[in-house]
């Protein structure tokens, strides 16, 4: 009987210590919860990245200084892919089983964040709010993967039609990086196009990493087009543009978020005036009307001693939605209580002017309005409300 007595117990203690296994979440202890974040920290996107990165930080710093999300700190870390898919799998296997964190946020473009997910997912690791506005970030449907950004595809679909119609554009050609981010665009351009019974008169690609687009911009300025779309994000943004310019070619340029950025105006100067792009937040300048941006642009001026940009914005905002989810979720937070919060929110406009943000077991994009802005006098200028 006392043999039985203590294989019972055994059995009990064994069953327990199970349980409280199985309910432990990856990532998350009685005073932090550890969360990852890929960006590119060397490579073509640090324009993007370190602002970004800053801007997570920022927001983990304020809640931490106010003790943490129901008791528990926030703890970033942030692993440098180079904008290389190999690299960001490296990384991902590190956060994933060295870090063990609990949810990656705001990865950085769309190669690495699709070489990235699966990884995450055996894991059982959320894919939150990365910074890519490809489908693939949210269709199809996985309990583990949301995306607050409007599609490239559906802004630049909106944003040929709008240059058609206010702008007068009656030829289109198309310049693209060969990648699954450059293909999402010209896709989309190309359902715009057929919508209004265009095609593209050119179109030409790059590969990932190029400097020089001398031949591509001679091969579009031969078929005289007036408009070209811009499968492009910073560098290529310019060294298209510019070589555009030292052609003496001047058409109407237009990108999507991938290229609306500060760093546009601020590195090509009058070379960029007229530069047309589709996106959602807005370019948090210093002296913007709104006090509250402007006392944030100060504050994140004296933490990191220069002044915030687009991507500054773009994750503090994504960090803030995290902390917001984590808030509502409560006390005991796990992988399934955090998701089916998340699908059962909505989140206001904040300061940086974006627009609503709301998700459903359905549905995990939170957004689908972009707007056009336009270079003028060295800064973007809204041309346009959102558009659907």
């Amino acid at each position: 009987m006392k043999l039985k007595r203590i294989a019972s117990a055994l059995a009990i203690l064994a069953g327990a210590t199970f349980a409280n296994a199985a309910a432990a979440t990856q990532g998350v202890s009685k005073d932090e919860i550890v969360v990852g974040s890929i960006q590119d920290l060397s490579g073509p996107l640090a324009g993007f990245s370190k602002p970004a990165r800053n801007g997570m930080q920022m927001r983990v710093d304020e809640i931490n200084a106010l003790g943490g999300v129901n008791g528990r700190k926030i703890k970033l870390i942030v692993e440098d892919s180079g904008y290389d898919p190999k690299k960001g799998i490296l990384a991902t296997q590190k956060l994933a089983q060295n870090d063990k964190i609990f949810a990656m946020i705001g990865t950085i473009g769309t190669p690495v964040a699709m070489a990235s997910m699966p990884l995450l997912f055996e894991k059982n690791i959320p894919h939150l709010f990365p910074l890519t506005a490809a489908r693939q970030m949210y269709d199809p449907l996985h309990k583990l993967k949301f995306s607050f950004a409007a599609p490239y595809y559906d802004q630049i679909r909106n944003g040929v039609k709008w240059m058609a119609k206010e702008r007068g554009a009656k030829s289109f050609c198309a310049i693209y990086q060969d990648d699954e981010f450059g293909l999402e665009i010209f896709h989309g351009a190309e359902e715009g196009l057929k919508e209004i019974n265009q095609k593209f008169t050119e179109v030409t690609t790059y590969k990932r990493g190029a400097t020089d687009f001398a031949a591509q911009v001679a091969k579009m300025k031969g078929s005289n087009c007036d408009t070209v779309v811009m499968g492009t994000i910073i560098r290529e943004t310019l060294g298209t543009i510019g070589t555009a310019r030292k052609m003496g070619w001047n058409p109407n340029f237009i990108g999507t978020s991938a290229s609306y950025t500060d760093l546009i105006h601020k590195l090509g100067g009058k070379a960029v005036e007229g530069f047309y792009s589709m996106h959602q937040v807005g370019v948090p300048y210093p002296d913007d009307a709104s006090k509250n941006v402007r006392d944030w642009a100060a504050s994140y001026k004296a933490k990191f001693n220069e002044d915030p940009g687009l991507f500054s914005a773009y994750g503090y905002v994504i960090a803030d939605l995290f902390i917001q989810v984590v808030k509502k979720t409560g006390d005991k937070l796990t992988t399934e209580s955090f998701i089916k919060t998340l699908e059962t929110s909505t989140f206001p406009r904040d300061m940086f002017g974006s627009p609503v943000y709301s998700f459903t077991p359905k549905q995990h994009l939170g957004n689908t309005k972009s707007r056009a802005s336009q270079i003028q006098g060295g800064k973007w200028v809204p041309v346009t409300d959102y558009l659907e």
